[in-house]
């Protein structure tokens, strides 16, 4: 089906919008008012451009509060709406959206909306133009899409449809099957919305906290199935009010957009093939997507690895060796394998730079991605090194996938491990066993797009956000995890002007083990106050052995009626630090409680840092430098 876009959905002049949706690939625009009334060209001039682009201007709108009123306010209303009409022509838009009355209706009845839609659609075939009546969720007579349906039959009239619009739908929890009764031809536009779950008004919720398909709570591949059972044949439309969409730069967001709707057809196919049905219009579909299976490797990057290399090594991962023509060391142990980069990495403090993930086949899960239109990643190779396939996340971590493992004495591991040597061979057996989670910081304007990247291209699920109290503020986290565990991402958004540490949690079979051979090694721990174990107590109960045994090795403690979970951090290397986890039984969660602490004590350890610098160097510190890490 054909992809268009609401102009409202992007930020910048009309021209920027236009320009961003041809690049994305979009097919068609919805052309919002308020963009034209604000533009310096012509309409012909607009459409000209439009023209240029190879894009089509599918609808004009809003054009409100119309139906529904007084003999003297009907009249003028339609002498606006015949100067709207005009404007339309010079457009060459053949579609107008009009909303059920908020604001000046007197008369709730049907057959008056339906008699005066009727006058309304003989003025728009007057102008070849199209009436989509539309309900609004907060409609002041009409909020109900199964009523204007009924108004708009009974207006009887070839240029009177309604617009379909899955916020206003779902937002009311009104049930979106009875639009397979509404034959297709009458349906003039489908304009589609995700949202979060949220308890508010819904005028503030529709204007402000709208989302992409696939980013919100709804199931709206099922809702483009009614669409299509009923015989819709027009675009699939975007109208999406956010207020990041609208501060952020347009071509990405335009790109983030056409995202969301290839994963909705796609969805919204194979739904329909699940049920039998072959649709009247031909619905695309892409390489199936394949879940990660497991964690290959984390990449570290830096100009000068040799703290964290110092860490790993207190931590009990094996050193295996130089990458045979990089700048590149790997360090195992167990399943858990950190990549260490420091080729173009002038200036750099260590970060996570990239993943990468075990699939079933790299290649389909790479067409995959490429038709999600995610940036791929160069990657130089020579002679006998594995290519693999790598691609950007809206955070800039580069995700890179492999389906080749080799067998070694000490089990399987990824085929590319064969390309370092000058270390000790095989993935070692420490205590390490794994990567448990990767926690990765991003700013507020791209998680909505980190999120879908991650769903839609990897298959990832996503449970309910949730946000830790720490010193600069809230820190909103988000995991997103396949259903068995086997990877899992930790994306938060830190208050601004703080710059959030990221950390890589490493599974172990006896954390009290690790951390205490760490110790022995010389690995400072991130400090955990006295009164958090007073808590635990008066908690969980625990008593006088663990509790000691958890003080002793500054372990952090959590439970639930699953199982318990055991951690502790490192301090911060560069941008990043470490978590060492141990799961009992079948804890599947994170530790939430903890986060705050784990956020003030690192508050006070860069504060004391802050401190010392600032006396050796008799500078101040910029408060700029502040950081909390948190899950």
């Amino acid at each position: 089906m054909r992809k268009s876009i609401a102009t409202v959905c992007l930020s910048g002049s009309l021209e920027d919008k236009l320009y961003a949706c041809a690049d994305a690939g979009f097919d068609g625009i919805e052309i919002f008012e308020p963009d034209l009334v604000v533009n310096d060209r012509s309409p012909e001039e607009i459409r000209a451009l439009v023209d240029r682009l190879g894009l089509s201007l599918d609808l004009y709108q809003p054009f409100r509060d119309f139906e529904g009123v007084g003999p003297d306010l009907f009249e003028d209303n339609l002498r606006r709406a015949r100067a709207r009409f005009e404007t339309m022509r010079r457009l060459g838009i053949g579609t107008v959206l009009v909303c059920s009355n908020v604001a000046t209706a007197t008369i709730g009845s049907d057959r008056v909306a339906a008699e005066q839609l009727r006058r309304l659609g003989d003025l728009a075939a007057s102008y070849g133009v199209r009436v989509a009546y539309e309900a609004l969720a907060w409609g002041k007579y009409v909020d109900d899409y199964r009523r204007s349906w009924e108004i708009a039959r009974l207006a009887d009239h070839e240029a009177v449809g309604v617009c379909l619009d899955s916020f206003h739908i779902l937002s009311r929890g009104h049930d979106p099957a009875a639009i397979e009764e509404i034959p297709g031809e009458k349906i003039f536009f489908a304009q589609l919305a995700d949202a979060p779950d949220l308890t508010m008004d819904v005028l503030s919720w529709s204007r402000h906290h709208r989302l992409f398909p696939g980013e919100g709570a709804w199931d709206l591949g099922r809702f483009v199935t009614h669409l299509v059972r009923a015989g819709y044949t027009g675009p699939l439309s975007l109208e999406v009010f956010n207020d990041v969409f609208r501060q952020t730069d347009p071509g990405r967001t335009a790109e983030h957009a056409l995202r969301s709707l290839v994963w909705l057809e796609d969805r919204a196919a194979r739904l329909l093939a699940d049920d039998g049905v072959g649709p009247a219009v031909v619905l695309d579909r892409i390489a199936d997507v394949d879940v990660p299976t497991g964690y290959d490797y984390v990449e570290i990057k830096a100009e000068d690895t040799h703290e964290v290399e110092v860490m790993l090594d207190q931590l009990g991962l094996t050193f295996r060796g130089q990458h045979r023509t990089k700048p590149v060391r790997l360090w195992s142990s167990g399943a858990a394998n950190v990549v260490l980069n420091e080729q173009r990495a002038r200036d750099l403090a260590p970060h996570v730079a990239g993943i990468g993930l075990g699939v079933a086949d790299a290649a389909a899960a790479s067409d995959r991605a490429r038709a999600l239109a995610v940036r791929a990643v160069p990657r130089r190779t020579q002679a006998g090194e594995l290519d693999l396939a790598g691609f950007v996340a809206p955070s800039g971590l580069e995700v890179f996938l492999n389906d080749r493992r080799t067998r070694t004495p000490a089990g399987t591991e990824p085929a590319w491990a064969a390309e370092f040597d000058r270390g000790r061979p095989g993935p070692g057996a420490g205590q390490i066993s794994g990567v448990d989670h990767v926690n990765i910081s991003h700013g507020w304007d791209t998680h909505d797009e980190a999120v879908l990247f991650y769903t839609t291209v990897l298959g990832l699920e996503s449970p309910t956000a949730t946000e830790a109290a720490g010193p600069q503020g809230l820190v909103r986290s988000q995991v997103m995890r396949t259903a068995d565990g086997a990877v899992r991402i930790s994306l938060n958004v830190a208050p601004a002007g703080v710059s959030h540490p990221q950390h890589i949690a490493l599974a172990c079979t006896d954390v009290v083990a690790v951390a205490r051979r760490a110790g022995e090694r010389g690995l400072p721990r991130v400090p955990v106050p006295a009164n958090y174990y007073d808590d635990l107590r008066a908690r969980f109960g625990l008593d006088d052995t663990t509790l000691a045994l958890l003080r002793d090795h500054q372990l952090m403690y959590d439970r639930s009626e699953a199982g318990e979970f055991w951690h502790f951090y490192t301090p911060r290397v560069g941008h990043l630090c470490f978590e060492v986890v141990q799961r009992v039984g079948g804890y599947d969660v994170y530790a939430g409680d903890n986060t705050p602490v784990l956020l003030a004590a690192q508050d006070r350890l860069d504060r004391a840092q802050r401190s010392r610098l600032s006396r050796s160097s008799g500078v101040s510190v910029s408060a700029g430098e502040k950081s909390s890490p948190a899950r």
